[in-house]
């Protein structure tokens, strides 16, 4: 069943009440969630991305019962991830040659994944435009990097809608389809937990490109992503709150996240909790076990927060692999301008806690002196250093973490996707041997991740 959105734009969309994991199992979803995919009907008809493969018979027989499929004009593909191009195989059994529109990434993605079946692409970049009839017109706009190198956006004229692909978006069903119907505070909380789990590693090429977005002067009235509900209401209050939690986003909160074995690390953690709430009432404290919390409602608390306590016991001289994990992917997040403790006990060696600082460190937090590390179970000696260890996670607001920089082979990162050129590593799968400086590389030489040239490359 179609939904209206605007004019001649429909809703053509998944609902998905029953899913609970997403990008495999690494991300929780607690509300359902929506695979959007959107029709236009104009002088042209134009069908704007599709939905995940295991729903695509049911996309299909319900877009053959609202319009004959070989009305389609063309199909655009946004991004070429298979929760929105899922369904292409199936629709282009029925409806060959329909030509598609996508980014030339998106080409390789979407053969890459679905095979080569000499599909009829239309390549476009940002700026390009097609004129679909009734003095309105497509426009697409490049996104590469929010959160593939293959995403776009695609803005329509007249109705001066964004479809906005993953950017904005959250895990989240709506029946009735919009932010102003949705339940406030699930639809922020979703946001950004999207924006924390999924698109915070690439905060700084959303800065520029919310920055190129506002130098389009796009007169952005409704924006439609890929999941979740359209805002309609104030719809660029998602685009605000996009440029400031891009921008090393922090509350007055401190999150402890730990695990256990024989309860004294638990002890440890508490402690620290109850003298955070002691020096500072204000300050917002959370406490996780991270073997038995949802990890991207934890990532979304540490997301919220100035500073973070991490704690594992030593086991086989190191830690606890639930809290390797959560370091992991920790790192991965790439957070900024947070502060980070660590804490444990251990019974034989003991190396827990130097270990935790290291990983904290390498994920870009500022490590602070202070630790607890205790021998068997924590005592009064032990707990007499978490008053020191607190006041420094409080104190004043946590620095930019510096990146080392190495003036004898420097490394340079990619300004569109983030991948990082390492002289000491080469590029070895594209025959760039280890010890090849940048200035070294061939001038054909392109990114490896998102295929952009070595002018897209700055010093880091």
């Amino acid at each position: 069943m179609r939904k209206h959105v605007k004019g001649n734009v429909s809703w053509v969309g998944y609902l998905d009440w029953e899913l609970d994991r997403f990008h495999g199992d690494d991300y929780s979803i607690l509300n359902g969630s929506s695979q959007n995919a959107y029709l236009i009907e104009e002088e042209k008809t134009v069908l704007v991305d599709t939905v995940w493969t295991p729903h695509r018979f049911d996309f299909i027989e319900n877009l053959k019962s609202e319009i004959d499929l070989n009305k389609i004009d063309f199909i655009v593909m946004n991004h070429g991830e298979c929760d929105h191009s899922g369904s292409l195989t199936a629709l282009l059994d029925e409806i060959p040659n329909t030509p598609i529109y996508c980014t030339a990434n998106a080409v390789k993605s979407i053969e890459g994944q679905y095979g080569k079946h000499n599909w009829n692409f239309h390549v476009v970049k940002t700026g390009d435009s097609i004129d679909i009839g009734n003095g309105k017109e497509l426009i697409f706009v490049e996104m590469r990097m929010l959160h593939w190198p293959d995403s776009m956006a695609t803005f329509l004229t007249g109705d001066n809608i964004l479809f906005s692909m993953d950017a904005f978006g959250q895990h989240y069903a709506v029946e009735e389809l919009f932010n102003d119907k949705a339940d406030q505070c699930v639809l922020n909380k979703e946001a950004m937990k999207y924006f924390a789990n999924i698109l915070n590693p690439f905060a700084p090429i959303l800065t520029k490109k919310l920055e190129e977005l506002g130098k389009l002067n796009l007169p952005i009235e409704m924006i439609a992503p890929a999941h979740g509900a359209i805002w309609r209401e104030d719809p660029l209050q998602i685009v605000n709150k996009y440029a400031t939690w891009a921008k090393a986003y922090q509350e007055d909160q401190i999150t402890i996240v730990y695990d256990t074995m024989w309860e004294g690390t638990t002890k440890i953690a508490h402690k620290i909790a109850d003298e955070i709430h002691m020096q500072s009432p204000d300050t917002v404290v959370k406490v996780f076990n991270i073997a038995k919390s949802d990890k991207n409602e934890v990532m979304t608390e540490i997301f919220k927060s100035r500073a973070i306590a991490v704690g594992s016991p030593t086991v086989s001289s190191s830690i606890l692999s639930s809290v390797a994990g959560f370091l992991e992917f920790l790192k991965q997040l790439k957070f900024k301008n947070k502060k980070a403790a660590a804490f444990g006990c251990y019974g034989w060696s003991g190396e827990s806690v130097k270990i935790l600082k290291a990983k904290l460190s390498e994920a870009g937090f500022e490590v602070v002196d202070g630790d607890v590390r205790s021998l068997w179970n924590p005592d009064e000696m032990d707990f007499a250093k978490i008053p020191e260890l607190v006041s420094e996670l409080l104190a004043g607001e946590a620095p930019q973490v510096k990146k080392e920089v190495k003036s004898s082979a420097p490394k340079y990162v990619c300004t569109v996707c983030g991948y990082v050129y390492d002289p000491a590593q080469g590029d070895p799968d594209h025959g760039i041997a280890a010890g090849t400086s940048f200035e070294n590389l061939p001038e054909d030489w392109a990114c490896p991740i998102c295929g952009v040239g070595k002018d897209q490359f700055e010093q880091a």
